[in-house]
């Protein structure tokens, strides 16, 4: 979905790594999450877009962020906040700098390509609610920049596809509701 995050010569992954390693800080990580949206918004202005999309960046991918702002972390990171990156990279690594480590997510290629992304575990009775403002702060981050800015957003019945039912069974349509 969106514009290439990665940077034109791997910035963002270089940025991960750092991070894991200890070389990049908590408040370094996300600085070079907004330095990469502003340089990759005003290439596609300059390109003749009139509606820059946000909601596009992703740590690691636009499913697990849904997934985030959802709320809808599994019950093994129960005590972890959708909002901190440790907890996505825990979902996503089993592992990140603070926190308990625990079995990370299952990852899955996206449709027929070689990219991956972190499937939805989905639960019976499961309920939703925003519980991570990344895309939000996105939007804004872009507006308040100059950019006519146009979330990007996995749909309901597309996300809940793309998860995977745990536990007992059940129809994931029952959760268009929650």
């Amino acid at each position: 979905l969106g514009f290439p995050r990665i940077g034109a010569n791997r910035e963002l992954k270089k940025a991960q790594e750092s991070y894991w390693r200890g070389d990049l800080s908590r408040e370094e990580l996300p600085e070079e999450g907004r330095r990469l949206r502003k340089r990759h918004w005003k290439l596609q202005k300059e390109s003749g877009l009139h509606l820059i999309p946000t909601g596009d960046f992703a740590w690691y991918d636009q499913v697990l962020n849904h997934s985030l702002m959802l709320g809808a972390v599994p019950k093994r990171f129960s005590e972890a906040d959708p909002g901190d990156i440790d907890t996505l990279f825990r979902m996503a690594r089993g592992r990140a700098l603070t926190g308990e480590p625990a079995a990370a997510c299952e990852m899955t290629k996206w449709f027929d390509t070689n990219y991956h992304y972190i499937v939805p575990e989905l639960y019976k009775g499961q309920q939703f609610q925003l519980a991570n403002t990344s895309m939000l702060d996105e939007t804004t981050e872009a507006i308040e920049q100059g950019f006519r800015a146009k979330p990007v957003l996995i749909g309901p019945l597309t996300w809940l596809w793309l998860g995977k039912v745990k536990g007992e069974p059940f129809d994931r349509l029952e959760l268009l509701d929650n």
